[in-house]
């Protein structure tokens, strides 16, 4: 069963993945506007952001 993701686990996967945009990963989808925080929000919305949570019990 997958579980929804906290609003705190989207901030963390956005934030990281918009580090490693400005450092030079490049983009997953095609955007116009180079903001990373706005190519990582829409990957994210895509979900085609490669990046996992892993909770610990």
């Amino acid at each position: 069963m997958k579980e929804e993701l906290t609003k705190y686990e989207v901030a963390r996967i956005i934030g990281a993945r918009a580090l490693q945009l400005s450092q030079g990963a490049p983009p997953l989808i095609e955007i116009k506007e180079p903001s990373p925080l706005e190519i990582a929000e829409l990957e994210f919305k895509k979900n085609v952001i490669p990046l996992h949570v892993i909770r610990q019990v």
